[in-house]
């Protein structure tokens, strides 16, 4: 009698529970990813719809009349800067130019140095060590160093910007792609692909590049917190997004001439830049770790 009832007890006990511990679990591993992600999204908004939206002053000529207003002054939230610019406008106006030059960086860096370590890794042999060793060349110099000289050599302008951030974003995606390419270039549906006559562009095209975009994905999220910070590094030293255009970098450059009596228009651009890089590197880690299965 006692084995029956405690036979229809389990049968009372759904077969899909979960343990509170395990569905905790989920929904950790869950936020860890959203709640970056939300971050993000919002931050686009902000800085791509916002402009159309609130009533935002011009980010440049202001007049020195309204120079250095404190935060909390009718129509200007933030204050304004020493030359009596928005904060928060700039701050915006900035954000946009620094995921703009981050994304198209990351772009090209997918486009170009995707393709290039994509049929290096397929075709294999004397072309991969040749295209190996002249994209060694360009990572052997220190990334900023590199993107300095570059950009000095070219001039401070938005398109510059994202040419000399390229030049370290190109090298290092190649690599990844090359190293995702070898894993896949023997399996089978890639030699079922060869041998139905298919050409070398067709199964690059077809059934290399799908296979191997979820990690440069992944990679190219972890690299927009990087590029938004050289970026910012570029600005501060006159060699990025030239003045009087915003940016959050020369925002800071422009603060902290006159850091101690006027520390916020450091801190607002500098706060910025912290959420913005830190959003992007945990969503990056993140997406990795769900894609890793850990």
């Amino acid at each position: 009698m006692a084995i029956a009832d405690a036979s229809i007890g389990a049968a009372l006990v759904p077969s899909d529970a979960v343990p509170r511990s395990e569905r905790w679990a989920r929904v950790r591993r869950r936020l860890v990813v959203w709640v970056p992600a939300g971050a993000v999204l919002l931050l686009l908004l902000v800085c791509f719809v916002g402009p159309f939206i609130l009533p935002l002053p011009s980010p440049i000529g202001g007049s020195v009349l309204d120079s250095s207003l404190p935060p909390g002054t009718p129509g200007h939230p933030l204050g304004t800067d020493v030359n009596g610019n928005d904060v928060l406008s700039r701050l915006i106006y900035g954000g946009r130019a620094s995921l703009m030059i981050a994304i198209a960086t990351n772009v090209i860096g997918l486009v170009v140095g995707g393709g290039i370590g994509a049929v290096s890794g397929f075709l294999g042999g004397k072309a991969d060590t040749a295209i190996m060793r002249g994209l060694d060349v360009l990572i052997a110099f220190p990334s900023l160093v590199l993107t300095i000289a570059i950009a000095q050599i070219l001039g401070p302008s938005v398109p510059n910007t994202i040419l000399a951030l390229s030049a370290f974003s190109i090298p290092a995606v190649a690599r990844i792609a090359r190293s995702a390419t070898l894993k896949i270039a023997n399996m089978p549906f890639i030699q079922a692909a060869e041998l139905s006559g298919s050409t070398t562009w067709r199964t690059l095209t077809r059934h290399v590049a799908p296979n191997i975009t979820p990690q440069l994905l992944n990679f190219a999220l972890l690299g927009m917190g990087i590029v938004i910070v050289t970026e910012g590094a570029l600005s501060f030293l006159g060699m990025g997004i030239p003045a009087p255009a915003p940016s959050w970098g020369n925002m800071i450059y422009e603060g902290q001439q006159s850091l101690s009596a006027t520390p916020l228009l450091v801190l607002w651009p500098s706060l910025a830049l912290l959420v913005t890089v830190l959003s992007f590197n945990m969503l990056g880690e993140n997406v990795r770790d769900e894609m890793s299965g850990r």
